[in-house]
């Protein structure tokens, strides 16, 4: 394993598939106030285009998807459901509205932090499992203290940023994305197998 080493911009430029696949394996990290925390992506969803119904950009440009259409390797943060915070690597050319959904992490630094942002609200509540702390897009970011203040934050910046720290992947699994109506068909939908941390429903 060699030395970490920051995703370029040029990383994020390719189609969302293409980066969806490189970015499993690859380290998320946040140095935040209430403690940095870190954790490898094992389970991601590509989003693509106009074409794409499942997209945010499928009804075209709007104030929230803007990000979508900026630069490559930036953050969309955007609030599903009116409760959880979801994290996207904004991926292809300028112009052109597509992102990768981190739907999953394995916690490698920044536990503690993480298992606070995560503590049940009920004192009697059983705390989550170490891999289940960062297990959903959701559970994710608040495990990291993401919100709706990075969106659009650079993540090729100092705070937010995706390391390549030389981690083997293993088997990877695809199949359909999940929680959307439409677009369900495409197999863009990524995880590394047999990981305890991957979401439930994972693709067979």
């Amino acid at each position: 394993m060699g030395a970490a080493a920051r995703l370029p911009r040029s990383f994020y430029r390719g189609a969302p598939l293409e980066v969806a696949r490189a970015l499993l394996g690859k380290v998320v990290v946040h140095r935040a106030r209430g403690g940095a925390a870190a954790g490898v992506i094992v389970e991601v969803e590509a989003y693509g285009g106009e074409d794409d119904p499942a997209c945010h950009a499928a009804a075209g440009l709007t104030a929230r998807n803007a990000p979508l259409y900026g630069p490559p390797g930036y953050a969309y943060v955007y609030l599903n459901y009116g409760i959880h915070w979801l994290l996207n690597a904004v991926t292809g050319p300028l112009g052109f509205p597509a992102a990768v959904l981190i739907r999953a992490l394995s916690p490698v630094d920044g536990l503690a932090a993480m298992r606070r942002r995560r503590r049940p609200p009920r004192r009697d509540a059983e705390p989550p499992a170490d891999e289940a702390l960062c297990r959903g897009p959701g559970n994710l970011t608040r495990a990291l203290g993401v919100t709706e203040r990075h969106n659009r934050l650079d993540l090729c910046g100092e705070r937010l940023f995706i390391e390549d720290r030389g981690l083997p992947v293993g088997a990877v699994r695809w199949g359909p994305r999940v929680g959307i109506s439409v677009g369900t068909a495409r197999p863009w939908r990524g995880c590394v197998a047999d990981c305890p941390a991957v979401s439930r429903g994972g693709p067979p």
